[in-house]
């Protein structure tokens, strides 16, 4: 009887559990080119599988692609749906976990729309291997997770909305005793403080299986020590990206170390500089130290280690010349040194030992000279980056002709001369722009069938780069039919018909800064392809009818394009990136905008726009500028709405509105410019906590403001109080978008913009850094005292409340903004003397208390000695350089009445007695001594013996009365 009934069990169980993954299978949708889009582009999944179209009813599931059955029990026990392009929800009560004799299961990379993962995998207790990466799952890590005491291989990385409790992390690694594999790279681990923390849990297993420990871009925290580096088994530890993670390695506890694979990198090292322990660890095959703030020179103890193929330095402040003993390294396949200090020439012969190298990068340093001879060595070089130094002289033609080179960017230097004939068919990326090039560009190079980018450029050089008479006459069918990325600029392209070839996959135009007209053309319009667009800084004067296809950056600014209508945008449901400015278009900007959902920026500065603003945009919208229109009406609130909007600028139109405090509850905005329009009345604020805590630029120049100055606001601007590379502030970068990853080496980008009064003078900043940090409220009706706090706000560089009506002293205060380069007081009635504390600001360019009433002598010494008479303008109690009026030492401030007295008269009693010693002593040879008193109303001129009071005009007293 058991012989009888066993068959027929194990048929009713495989029958039971092919229903289960049918069932399975309707609850997802296939869309392979979705994946496709988010996947393939990584590497990720170079291929989408089809797996589930094998599933059919009648048919042993044994069979199916991705299914395995065990041999004796016919339980389906293995499911690996991997890049599956599947998209869906995972349900709890999914057929899923009915395979309940699973041993391994595998969903990565398909999109499960941020499901919350399910309490039901715990159910999975049969599990050795489980990895659900690149699955988009979010919420809280289920506690049950914990009950798969068999696992051997977890992988959750890539899901960044999976948030993880330290009881459950805990209990995971207490029950799993047989874990070899934890990847959770990128799931959230912040809520775990130290004592918690898996460093400290797994420092304190004393027999760990572990062979791979990930956990990059988890925001853990805690200590490094050399117990995890000491672990028997592990061969591979990635800790990198978690800035909380402090290196303690002083010394290894161990006779050796196994580990292969170490990245560290972003996390803090004492001193900023590799721990000289590091040396013990001489199994080592790849060291990743990149962004991790180290200075110094490169250590000579990194030649112990002599199994390494990959070593990654980049992005730090390493300086000194280049580092001869990397060139001991002699397995050294990949060498990362890009984005440090290093100079001095690049000394490639102390490579000549690493046969191996395939990959060099050594570009944004300072690098200087000629191209190294020795290069052509490197037989198995397959690509040499070294764009963004100071190298010069010109290309030798045999850089082009190693035999496997695939990347080659000199992008950024000095080149110079003219540019060789190129023979290597493996050429795939060629960056030759941002160099002092000229001639024609050879014909060979339009022979590279495989170039996937191309970038070229003159510079500013007197002789041009241009494209060869006769390569638009000639028979030769140019196809790039590999090429992704194709940017010509400063080439003196007058036709776009000379490179009217054929690009079945480009997906990146750029053509800016050439000499090109008319209308864009239709071979351009007709690449479906195309996700970038880039004609800036020419001359074209028309758009005509595009079909947009998947279009998701255009770029077409600095043109002369002059359309009445820009609602032909709309029709652009993929833009991420729109910038037309400064042009001449015309028209109103067309409510149509709001459907736009994946908008990022819009830029529309300086063209002839006029009408209301739009009352809705895109809730995902990152940069709105509108700067330098002819825009009236209110501000829309429901721009508080857009959580992401980072640069408000709505400066130089005619807005007639009082302050949008609504606006406070931004929590990202950095620039906001309000300036010369028709706002009015008082700014008032209300109570909240972290108003504009961002904030780095506030203009709200020239406008008709009223009553106190903002104080609330300006002690809230807590990015203002932390100067670059302060304590929690990060290093200079440009504040700027970034859109989708379209394809290798291929980013959606955009830089912020600003037209800002720095230093009296009006300046355009095409790119505005993180430094520029500024306060304008000049050319309004603000009144009161300027207030202590603004001392607190030490990363400015410029502060304007010039043209306003405030009173009071100057306070001492502002001595504390050491970063101050503009300081305009000007047209004011400030009172009192000019502090001595502001000498301390020696990067002040420039100062202007022109316009006041302040008294005193002019303190002298540092950046007050360079300062000329036009900063103290209209001040007639000031004495002192750079004035000819010496202060006169015998009068003493004894001499002058109590400070209640100078608060009673506002200007005080000081200016009288210069004026009086003015007029007697000096009376003859002057013939007149001129000053203000009391609210500075009425002026006084003594002349001789006569005294004359003329009353200030005032709004609504245009003449002068005189007694």
């Amino acid at each position: 009887m058991a012989d009888s009934r066993e068959p027929n069990n194990r048929g009713m169980a495989k029958l039971a559990e092919s229903h289960a993954l049918l069932h399975f299978k309707t609850q997802l949708i296939k869309n392979i080119t979705f994946c496709e889009y988010y996947y393939d582009y990584a590497e990720l999944c170079p291929h989408i599988y089809a797996n589930i179209r094998t599933w059919k009813h009648g048919t042993d599931c044994c069979s199916w692609m991705g299914v395995t059955c065990d041999y004796v029990s016919g339980h389906v026990i293995g499911l690996d749906l991997s890049c599956s392009g599947l998209v869906g929800n995972i349900h709890p009560n999914s057929t899923l976990f009915h395979l309940t004799h699973l041993h391994t299961l595998n969903l990565a990379y398909n999109y499960f729309y941020g499901s919350e993962l399910p309490s039901q995998f715990g159910g999975f207790v049969n599990l050795t291997h489980l990895n659900l990466s690149g699955c988009d799952f979010k919420g809280d890590i289920p506690s049950q997770i914990s009950h798969l005491s068999e696992l051997q291989s977890l992988d959750l990385n890539s899901n960044n909305g999976l948030k993880w409790k330290d009881t459950t992390l805990k209990s995971l690694l207490q029950n799993a005793t047989a874990l070899r594999e934890i990847v959770l790279d990128d799931t959230d681990m912040s809520s775990i403080g130290p004592a918690l923390s898996p460093l400290s849990l797994i420092s304190n297993m004393s027999s760990s299986l572990i062979t791979t420990l990930s956990l990059s871009f988890t925001e853990i925290t805690g200590q490094l020590t050399s117990h995890i580096l000491c672990l028997p088994n592990l061969h591979d530890l990635d800790l990198s990206e978690n800035e909380n993670i402090q290196i303690h390695v002083p010394n290894l506890n161990c006779s050796t170390s196994l580990l292969r694979v170490l990245d560290l990198s972003g996390c803090q090292f004492p001193g900023s500089q590799i721990p000289s322990s590091f040396s013990n660890l001489t199994h080592l095959t790849l060291l990743e130290l990149f962004s991790s703030e180290l200075n110094g020179s490169i250590p000579s103890f990194l030649s112990n280690l002599q199994h390494l193929t990959n070593l990654d330095l980049s992005d730090n402040n390493l300086s000194g010349q280049f580092p001869n003993v990397l060139g001991q390294l002699t397995k050294l396949q990949k060498l990362n040194l890009r984005g440090n200090r290093l100079g001095g020439k690049l000394l490639l012969s102390s490579l000549a030992n690493l046969t191996q190298i395939s990959s060099l990068d050594c570009s944004y340093n300072k690098f200087e000279g000629s191209l190294p001879d020795k290069i052509a060595g490197f037989t198995s070089l397959t690509e040499l980056v070294l764009n963004d130094n100071l190298l010069n002289e010109t290309i030798p033609s045999w850089y082009f002709s190693l035999p496997f080179l695939t990347t080659i960017d000199l992008s950024n230097n000095q080149f110079t001369g003219y540019l060789s004939a190129m023979a290597s068919n493996s050429l795939q990326v060629l960056r030759l722009c941002g160099n002092k090039l000229q001639g024609d560009i050879p014909e060979s190079m339009f022979n590279l069938v495989n170039l996937t980018e191309l970038c070229l450029s003159s510079g500013n050089w007197s002789g041009s780069l241009h494209f060869p008479e006769n390569l638009e006459a000639s028979n030769v069918s140019y196809r790039f039919t590999k090429l992704l990325s194709l940017q010509l600029l400063q080439i003196d392209l007058t036709k776009f018909s000379k490179i009217s070839w054929k690009f079945p996959k480009l997906i990146e135009l750029e053509l800016s800064e050439n000499k090109l007209e008319g209308e864009v053309p239709q071979w351009i319009r007709d690449i479906d392809s195309l996700r970038q667009l880039k004609l800036r800084y020419n001359q074209l004067s028309s758009i005509g009818q595009f079909p947009w296809h998947q279009l998701k950056d255009l770029d077409l600014s600095f043109n002369s394009l002059s359309e009445d209508n820009i609602s032909f945008i709309c029709n652009a449901t993929s833009l991420e990136i729109v910038n037309l400015s400064h042009n001449k278009f015309r028209g109103t900007i067309p409510h149509c905008l709001a459907d736009l959902s994946k908008l990022i920026v819009l830029d529309l500065q300086m063209n002839k726009l006029h009408g209301t603003l739009p009352s809705i945009f895109p809730n995902s919208i990152g940069t709105l500028n509108l700067n330098g229109n002819q825009l009236e009406g209110h501000l829309p609130k429901s721009l508080s709405n857009c959580p992401s909007l980072e640069d408000l600028n709505l400066g130089d139109n005619e807005i007639e509105d009082t302050f949008p405090h609504w606006l406070q509850s931004l929590q990202y905005l950095e620039i906001l410019v309000l300036g010369s329009n028709k706002l009015y009345g008082p700014i008032v604020s209300l109570k909240s906590k972290d108003m504009f805590p961002k904030l780095i630029i506030f203009d709200i120049s020239s406008n008709n403001f009223s009553g106190q100055l903002p104080i609330a606001y300006i002690k809230s601007f807590q990015a203002m109080k932390i100067a670059v590379g302060g304590e929690g502030q990060s290093g200079f970068y440009y504040i700027s978008h970034s859109g989708e990853y379209v394809a290798p080496n291929i980013w959606l980008e955009y830089d912020d913009s600003v037209t800002e009064t720095m230093k009296g003078i009006r300046s355009n900043f095409e790119k505005i850094p993180n430094i520029l940090v500024s306060i304008d409220l000049s050319n309004n009706r603000f009144e009161g005292e300027v207030p202590d706090d603004i001392g607190e706000l030490r990363a400015l560089e410029n502060l304007n409340f010039s043209h306003n009506k405030l009173v009071g002293h100057i306070p001492r205060s502002l001595g504390n903004l050491t970063n101050l380069e503009s300081l305009d007081l000007s047209s004011n009635m400030l009172t009192g003397e000019i502090p001595t504390e502001l000498t301390n600001l020696n990067f002040l360019e420039v100062l202007n208390l022109s316009r006041n009433q302040l008294v005193g002598s002019i303190p002298n010494g540092k950046q007050f000695d360079t300062f000329s008479n036009d900063s103290y303008l209209g001040n007639m109690g000031l004495c002192g350089r750079p004035l000819s009026l010496e202060c006169n030492n015998n009068v003493t401030k004894q001499q002058y009445p109590s400070s209640d007295a100078e608060d009673k008269f506002g200007f005080g009693w000081k200016p009288v007695a210069i004026g009086y010693a003015c007029g007697t002593m000096l009376g003859i040879g002057l013939g007149f001594c001129v000053f203000w008193i009391g609210k500075p109303e009425w002026l006084v001129i003594i002349f001789g013996g006569t005294t004359t009071r003329i009353k200030r005009r005032s709004r609504g007293n245009r003449g002068a009365r005189t007694t």
